[in-house]
């Protein structure tokens, strides 16, 4: 069993604020995305991703470089 899966899906959770917010309201919905989108995980790689605490992944996406996070279009700030 290859881990490369986990290691795409940490990847955009730590860089992808979009799909950091999909997965901080639905994390089993945010998976099934990736996973229609041709992503292979097995069983207990989803149950064990879909337990990661959302404040911890945004707190660790806070630490990088913002040159590593995928831009937003959308202005911060307006509502």
């Amino acid at each position: 069993m290859s881990h490369r899966g986990v290691e795409v899906v940490l990847g955009r959770l730590a860089t992808d604020e979009g799909m950091r917010r999909r997965f901080w309201q639905a994390p089993g919905q945010a998976l099934a995305e990736l996973i229609e989108s041709g992503l292979e995980l097995s069983q207990v790689e989803r149950l064990a991703l879909e337990a990661l605490d959302p404040a911890a992944l945004h707190r660790f996406a806070l630490a990088l470089d913002p040159r590593l996070q995928k831009a937003q279009l959308a202005a911060q700030g307006r509502d």
